[in-house]
């Protein structure tokens, strides 16, 4: 992993110091940035602080589950979300507590979209009786005193983005439409954490046999998110790569604004002083044949090594 070593002290040389007016510490800020990890030569977990792989796991399958809500996380002893989850916090949007609304879960499994009408079928103005005209519809017109309803606005529909990819890539592989979007312009402002990982995208390489993976994200806290957001993707890489009989290639990290808060630097100089371990080997139970029938127990990290923990408070 010294490309996160890298990567650390690129923000350092390079970034420069943001009074942010959302979180009460300053940041230093690149905009910018990728790192690239092969996956078939390890599991790409950091080494120089232990990072809980558990938590990564059990967010992850909370996000596949489709729930907006905490609790369901909680139920697997797992509270990295609760500072957003509070009953202040859901209140600003008019939601119960724990109620984290279209974050990533909902947004990949449940999209909300909206298919356009087909053309409608020649049609005439209606009028009330009285000669009003009834504004900004129209009907088509079958027969004597009769109508049927055409509505222009579209039917709102339900999309699952995760079983579309994964249906795309057992059907096209070489399709360049394999992208989960996280970011929906309408309901961003409408919760506590907007998604950080906005969008992701899969490709097919080496005559359809590798499973690559990049995301795209807009926010990435250096020192406590970005060690789970690659480990996070990784893992996905590697379970929708067994569910379509595929290897796994490279994951590509792409960064938006990249940053280190104020009160985490001294945290990340010690992080520099270690010396990266080997990674350690991911195992998938080889039984899973479907994305919604991973649990816990099917995923498990062996060989693991890292330095000690290194503690820090998250920028709310």
């Amino acid at each position: 992993m010294k490309q996160y070593q890298e990567m650390l002290r690129h923000i350092f040389e390079n970034g420069e110091l943001i009074d942010n007016g959302r979180t009460k510490e300053g940041y230093i800020s690149t905009f910018g940035y990728q790192n690239r990890y092969n996956l078939r030569e390890g599991f790409p977990m950091v080494t120089t602080k232990k990072v809980p792989f558990r938590l990564i796991t059990t967010e992850l399958l909370w996000f596949l589950s489709g729930s907006s809500n905490v609790k369901d996380l909680q139920a697997q002893n797992n509270h990295i979300w609760d500072e957003w989850a509070t009953k202040e916090q859901c209140a600003k949007f008019g939601r119960e507590e724990g109620d984290l609304g279209p974050i990533y879960g909902p947004l990949w499994r449940k999209w909300q979209g909206v298919e356009p009408p087909p053309p409608p079928p020649p049609s005439i103005p209606l009028y009330t009786a009285d000669g009003k005209f009834f504004h900004n519809y129209k009907f088509p017109y079958f027969g004597d005193d009769s109508a049927v309803y055409h509505d222009p606005r579209g039917k709102i529909v339900e999309i699952d983005q995760i079983a579309r990819v994964i249906a795309r890539i057992k059907t096209n592989p070489s399709c360049r439409r394999l992208i989960v979007s996280g970011w929906n312009p309408a309901t961003a402002d409408k919760v506590s954490l907007p998604p950080c990982h906005t969008l992701f995208q899969f490709k097919v390489s080496h005559g359809g046999t590798r499973l690559n993976c990049q995301l795209y994200q807009r926010s990435a806290d250096a020192f406590l998110g970005v060690p789970f957001n690659i480990a996070s993707y990784a893992l996905l890489t590697h379970m929708i790569a067994q569910v379509t009989g595929l290897e796994v290639g490279e994951f590509v990290h792409t960064f938006g604004d990249l940053h280190i808060y104020e009160n985490h630097i001294d945290q990340v100089k010690l992080q520099l002083s270690r010396e990266p371990k080997p990674l350690p080997k991911l195992w998938l139970n080889p039984e899973v044949k479907r994305i919604g029938d991973f649990k816990l127990e099917d995923i498990r990290l062996d060989n693991y090594e890292s330095h000690p923990a290194i503690k820090g408070d998250v920028a709310v």
